[in-house]
């Protein structure tokens, strides 16, 4: 028997665990090659740095939570496979580009007063900057999933707390540097 979790792109930093000690802080990459997007995008806006967009910026991805990465183990935990299935589920409760996270944060940015400005690069990684993608997640929302869904006030949490932080942004890892496809 085995449940293989299909994990789409996390975010969020808060858990219930990590609001009872602030030493049990979530691990935050906001790097080009480890970092997550949306927490690239959120310390750029921080620092001052352009949103940078990979081209036409229609990279779209399943997303989840923090807490619902948490939910979804416990669930698969909770209500396991039989004997000898082998079961794979989407995790993931909603579905951005990379459009969408810049537009989000850029919005949030503004009404924190942050001027959030966006530069389109050409994208340095091997992929299709557009690109239809249609995925399902139905399988833990049946076993009882409850999304914790993207709102502004998820995106301003990212965003202040980071600010309570900005003397440990290391600057030199939010440009990308690393060139994926090798093609001049």
């Amino acid at each position: 028997r085995a449940t293989d979790l299909n994990q789409g792109v996390v975010y969020g930093i808060r858990t219930a665990e990590t609001e009872l000690d602030e030493r049990l802080c979530t691990r935050f990459d906001y790097d080009e090659v480890l970092g997550t997007v949306l927490n690239r995008f959120c310390v750029q806006a921080v620092v001052g740095y352009p949103l940078t967009v990979y081209g036409k910026g229609g990279q779209t991805r399943g997303f989840l939570n923090i807490i619902d990465t948490l939910q979804c183990v416990k669930l698969s935990l909770e209500h396991p496979a039989d004997a000898g299935e082998y079961r794979v589920f989407n995790q993931f409760t909603e579905q951005f580009s990379v459009n969408d996270l810049a537009a989000l944060v850029q919005r949030v940015g503004e009404h924190m007063g942050i001027n959030v400005e966006v530069d389109r690069l050409v994208d340095p990684r091997i992929e299709a900057e557009e690109h239809y993608y249609n995925a399902t997640h139905t399988k833990l929302v049946e076993l009882g999933l409850e999304a914790h869904l993207l709102t502004e006030e998820v995106v301003a949490h990212l965003i202040e707390t980071i600010q309570r932080h900005k003397d440990r942004i290391l600057l030199d890892p939010i440009a990308p540097k690393t060139k994926w496809d090798p093609r001049p």
